[in-house]
Formats: structure tokens, C-alpha cells, sequence
């Protein structure tokens, strides 16, 4: 192998290991959001677990987290302002980026 050879593999399995971090950090996210609304809702231990769960796969339907601010929006009833969930999976964000990074 060349040393060009050598550089793009590097370059490919950096992408790959970010895309595979960023996937981690946007579900534990979702799921952070799922905990959140499930105490908003009254819901603990599995249910809360189990309505969590449904959170993260909301985040399948369409590119980008817009589904899942509909579904836990729709699923609080207008008990909590879109903003105010959109600020919350933000912080949850950053959460679960920090929370990846101190476990590698």
C-alpha cells in the first residue's frame, strides 16, 4: 500500500467511526427526550422504559428529529410548548455526546 493508500483508509474509518458515534449520540438522545416526556406523562420504570423506546424509533420515520418533536408533542397534548421540547432534546444532546465521549 501506498502512503495515499494508507490516508484515505484512515480518512474512510474516521467518517465511519464519527457517523457511527453520531448515530449513538442521537438515539441515547431520543431516549433521554422518550425518559423525560414519560415523567411528564406520570410514567415509570418499564413504562417509562417502554415509552422511550417508541421515542427512538419515532426518530426512523423521516431524515432530521422533526418526527420525533411531532410525536412527543402530540403525545404531551399541547401540555408542553414545541419550543420548550426542542430546548430540552438539545440539552439532551449535548448530554448524551458527552456521556459517548466519557465512555471511549
Amino acid at each position: 500500500m501506498t502512503t495515499f493508500d494508507d490516508r484515505e483508509n484512515a480518512f474512510e474509518n474516521k467518517f465511519a467511526h464519527d457517523e457511527e458515534m453520531k448515530f449513538k449520540a442521537e438515539a441515547r438522545c431520543n431516549k433521554l427526550l422518550g425518559l423525560w416526556v414519560a415523567e411528564q406523562l406520570g410514567k415509570t420504570g418499564d413504562d417509562a422504559d417502554a415509552y422511550a423506546k417508541t421515542v427512538v424509533i419515532a426518530d426512523f420515520e423521516e431524515a432530521g428529529h422533526e418526527d420525533v418533536i411531532r410525536k412527543v408533542a402530540g403525545d404531551l397534548d399541547g401540555k408542553v410548548d414545541g419550543d420548550v421540547i426542542r430546548a430540552k432534546r438539545a440539552e439532551f444532546l449535548a448530554m448524551a455526546r458527552e456521556q459517548l465521549m466519557n465512555e471511549t
